[in-house]
């Protein structure tokens, strides 16, 4: 594992989504990026921008399948973090406004929506968010109308999950607050993504790879976001042809196609 970095020294960030985007691409593809993040771990800072709770990213990293984050914003934007040994621990002061729009209504969502059609509760405990497995054949979205109501944001992706939220909380809104307490320039910073619940990385305005074979409902939601890539070749291919694209690194990732 690599030790904590002083972001003042990045001239790059890549804030990345794991599934189909920093786990996606070929084999070639992956090796190619993490080894030219790993080279240059002085000057190009990490973020983990996901879906995926805590102890899944701290695995993955551990067993060596992907490079350790400097930061993580994970949960679907309801936790950030940071590392320390080998242990994603949430910032505190960072996340006090997420858990005071949560507060303790975990227990409010699961009654509103037990036993709502198309709706199964994801069996991984989250702290700020409560997920549920989806099927658009059987839904019936007025079952979670009285959520929205109450200031909850509902999130549908991957064509399969439906993520209850708090009102204003996910990866964009979160990533920003990270970076803003990290003093790090927006302008140094690509996020990419690939499916609906990285539409709100896209619409912070930062550089954006949205990388090949993205779900078409975020390519219709980005198309006419200026600085959103549609990028040719998928997950970490996609990464690093938008930091060739966007002249992000005077070092950039070599082209790697198959």
């Amino acid at each position: 594992m690599t030790q904590p970095r002083d972001p003042k020294n990045w001239r790059f960030v890549l804030a990345t989504d794991l599934d189909g985007t920093f786990l996606g691409g070929t084999d070639a593809m992956r090796r190619n990026l993490y080894d030219w993040i790993e080279a240059r771990r002085e000057d190009v800072g990490l973020i983990f921008v996901t879906g995926r709770d805590p102890a899944f990213i701290a695995q993955m990293c551990g067993d060596g399948i992907m490079p350790w984050p400097d930061y993580v914003v994970g949960d679907v934007g309801t936790t950030i973090a940071g590392l320390e040994n080998g242990t994603v621990t949430p910032i505190d002061a960072l996340e006090a406004h997420i858990r005071e729009v949560w507060g303790d209504r975990g227990d409010l969502v699961r009654q509103t929506l037990k036993g709502a059609p198309g709706l199964v509760e994801q069996d991984t405990p989250f702290r700020h968010r409560v997920s549920y497995h989806w099927d658009p054949e059987t839904y019936d979205p007025a079952s979670v109308a009285p959520l929205e109501e109450a200031g909850f944001d509902i999130l549908i992706s991957h064509g399969c999950y439906l993520d209850v939220l708090p009102g204003g909380v996910s990866k964009g809104p979160s990533l920003l607050r990270l970076l803003d307490q990290l003093g790090i320039d927006p302008e140094r910073v690509l996020v990419a993504g690939d499916t609906l619940n990285d539409l709100s990385m896209f619409q912070t305005g930062l550089h954006g790879a949205v990388v090949g074979e993205s779900e078409q409902g975020l390519l219709d939601a980005t198309r006419d976001l200026p600085r959103a890539r549609h990028c040719t070749l998928p997950g970490t291919g996609g990464i690093a042809e938008a930091i060739r694209a966007f002249q992000l690194h005077p070092e950039a990732p070599d082209e790697v196609t198959a």
